[in-house]
Parts: structure tokens; sequence; C-alpha cells
């Protein structure tokens, strides 16, 4: 064999080499901190309040159908009870998701209700849902980091007195009127 051709084998040897070490590690970041989510600042932002726009827009079918029924006895929420979710704290300070009796979703997941875009956020966090008597639920979804109501850590679903700071991360959420 030439001198060139083993310069060549060896230098292809070397590039492979390099090649597999750096798979290895972005396999083992990702492991460890989870996927990156692409969407960012405004896109998002437009995005999550043309979504809350919507939800506040159109009642869902069970109200419709009791207006046009014309009941009106369940029809209505009890007083002081919370009417959205607010980002209080966080990359997206600000946003409002109109509660309507939906579960809410939160986490790095694309297809959450509230994508956080947090390094201390698993990508199926934790869940607020309304319990039958109409008071709401959050729930940890088994994360790495915990999600926190008022200081505490949760371990079990827990109802949400209005006010009350939800903390995953670097994000603080709060239910309010």
């Amino acid at each position: 064999m030439s001198e060139l051709t083993l310069t060549v084998m060896r230098l292809g040897f070397l590039a492979v080499l390099w090649l597999f070490v750096i798979v290895a590690v972005q396999v083992i970041r990702s492991d460890l901190f989870g996927t990156r989510v692409t969407q960012r600042g405004a896109a998002r932002r437009g995005g999550q309040e043309a979504r809350t726009q919507r939800q506040a827009a159109a009642p869902p079918p069970q109200q419709q159908q009791r207006r046009q029924e014309g009941g009106r006895g369940n029809n209505r929420q009890r007083r002081g009870a919370p009417t959205k979710l607010v980002v209080s704290e966080g990359s997206l300070t600000g946003t409002t998701v109109a509660l309507q009796g939906q579960t809410i979703s939160l986490g790095r997941a694309h297809d959450s209700t509230i994508v956080l875009d947090d390094d201390y956020a698993s990508s199926r966090h934790a869940r607020i849902y309304p319990d039958r008597d109409g008071q709401w639920i959050v729930e940890d979804l088994g994360s790495t980091n915990g999600t926190y109501l008022d200081r505490t850590r949760l371990t079990t679903p827990t109802p949400i007195p209005l006010g009350a700071p939800i903390r995953i991360g670097k994000t603080v959420i709060e239910l309010r009127k």
C-alpha cells in the first residue's frame, strides 16, 4: 500500500471515530436535558394568544345546547370561581388561557396547552383539570424536577386556591378571576 492510501485511511478512521463521539455526546445530552423547543418568542406567543381567543370566543357545546334549550340553572359558574390561567413569571409572562372545563397540559411537548421553554420542565410535566365540584386540581405527571404549589412539592393531585402560585422550573402560573 502506498503512503498516501494509508494516510487517507487513517484520516477517514479518525473522522468516523469523532463522528461517533459527537453522536454519543448528543444522545447523552438529550437524555439528561430533554429535547429543545424550537418555537421562540412572538410566533409562539401569537399562536397561544390566538388559541386562547378562539377558546374564549366559542363556548363549549354543552353551553350552546343549554342556551338553545333555554336552561339557566346549571349554566352559571360559582361565584369567585377562577376564569383564567395566567403565566406570571418565566418566558411566557402575560400568556392567558381561558378556563372552560377542559384539561390544561403543561410541559415542553409541542402538543401541550402551554408549551414551556424551560430546561427544568419535562415533556409532560403537569396538568390542571376541573373536578366535579368545580374546583381546579393540579397534578404532577412524574416530572424529574417537580411541580410546586405555594412552595410545597406536589406528590398527589391537589386543589388550587385562587391566586396561589404554581411553579414549574422558572415558570409561575396562577388561577385568577
